[in-house]
């Protein structure tokens, strides 16, 4: 194989990994949604929020588009777009994972995974995401989310923060190995 050809891969070293935090993301996330919806029937609340905090409170939203509501979808045919397109990137992510040879990544990987899978089973199963955490300062709203979006952005940080650390390893590394180099 020519040098630097790549073989499109669906499993790899660390897809074990990937796959177990994508599960615990995926279930987590539709857990507690079952929970509010199904058991304690959250919709149906007499009193449409629970404040836990003043800056925090238990509500419902159903979130039509992308994060913060942007790219809202009304129609079937936006609804099935969201899908299409969360589902191949769903399915990039999944190559990438496949390409991991490091746990840290692979669990970020996994985790946004599980989190994507659980927002396309709401606007499959619902036409929209279900959002129940909702930050605030007084009257102005600052984000609704769900534990799928949690899972995202732990995801995300546990990459950033594997690419810096990676980064400060191979410098280490380099700059240990020109002092051998010259001391030898």
């Amino acid at each position: 194989m020519p040098a630097g050809k790549r073989t499109l891969r669906f499993w790899g070293p660390m897809s074990f990994i990937g796959l177990v935090f994508a599960a615990l993301a995926y279930v987590g996330d539709q857990g507690f949604k079952f929970m509010m919806l199904a058991v304690l029937d959250f919709d149906r609340w007499p009193i449409p929020r629970v404040p836990v905090t003043s800056f925090f409170d238990i509500i419902l939203a159903w979130n039509r588009g992308i994060s913060y509501g942007w790219f809202a979808q009304h129609s079937e045919a936006g609804r099935w777009l969201l899908i299409g397109f969360t589902s191949l990137v769903t399915i990039g992510l999944w190559l990438w994972l496949a390409r991991q040879t490091r746990p840290l990544p692979a669990m970020g990987i996994g985790l946004i995974i599980g989190g994507a899978l659980a927002n396309i089973t709401d606007r499959l199963i619902h036409g929209a995401v279900a959002d129940f955490f909702w930050f605030h300062v007084g009257r102005v709203s600052w984000y609704v989310f769900n534990l799928a979006d949690v899972a995202i952005v732990a995801g995300a940080i546990i990459i950033l923060y594997d690419s810096f650390r990676s980064d400060t390893a191979k410098k280490t590394r380099k700059h240990d190995g020109a002092e051998g180099a010259e001391n030898a």
